[in-house]
């Protein structure tokens, strides 16, 4: 068996435990309290959990969907395509849509997840990342609410992953003896 690997918290659970009451209450007050939230699988399940709970708190009585999207597998480095994987099963036409996922990198994802949903009617799509990775974008992209600015390291921890494994960590850290 490997032996564990050396991990440094970027951000502590109590660090994000606090933002997501801010990005809740900031939300609330934007798109009000009738929202679909779509919460992009798998990376953002834990975030989009607390963070739906966190709205439950600021007023705000979400519908609650998600969709699976990928460009990653099992690599550290995004391939450039998105996929959907897994499709949601509510309508949006008409509604006000949050859109959650885990990090903010290149901005394909998110760039192709808003421009899908506004095709199918959405009155509007706002973006909701717990991490930004800046100086990664590709695309002309930004989202509307951010938990984070990270640094360029490969994160691990409170849904992010490596090769499917370290989702279930209560912070977010990265490996520091790869």
């Amino acid at each position: 068996m490997a032996a564990e690997p050396n991990i440094e918290i970027l951000f502590s659970s109590g660090d994000i435990a606090q933002r997501n009451t801010e990005l809740a209450e900031q939300i609330a007050t934007d798109l009000g309290q009738d929202i679909l939230v779509i919460a992009v699988l798998k990376g953002s399940f834990v975030f989009a959990a607390d963070l739906i709970r966190a709205l439950h708190h600021a007023g705000v009585r979400p519908q609650i969907d998600f969709m699976a999207l990928s460009s990653y597998g099992d690599k550290k480095v995004s391939s450039g395509t998105v996929v959907i994987t897994r499709d949601i099963m509510d309508t949006v036409k008409g509604r006000k849509v949050l859109l959650i996922d885990d990090i903010l990198e290149s901005g394909r994802t998110m760039e192709f997840a808003t421009r899908e949903l506004m095709s199918r009617g959405a009155e509007t799509v706002k973006t909701c990342l717990m991490l930004d990775k800046k100086g990664k974008r590709i695309v002309d992209f930004e989202a509307d609410f951010i938990g984070f600015d990270c640094p360029d390291l490969f994160v691990i921890g409170y849904g992010l992953d490596y090769a499917h494994y370290y989702r279930e960590l209560p912070y977010i850290g990265h490996i520091t003896d790869d």
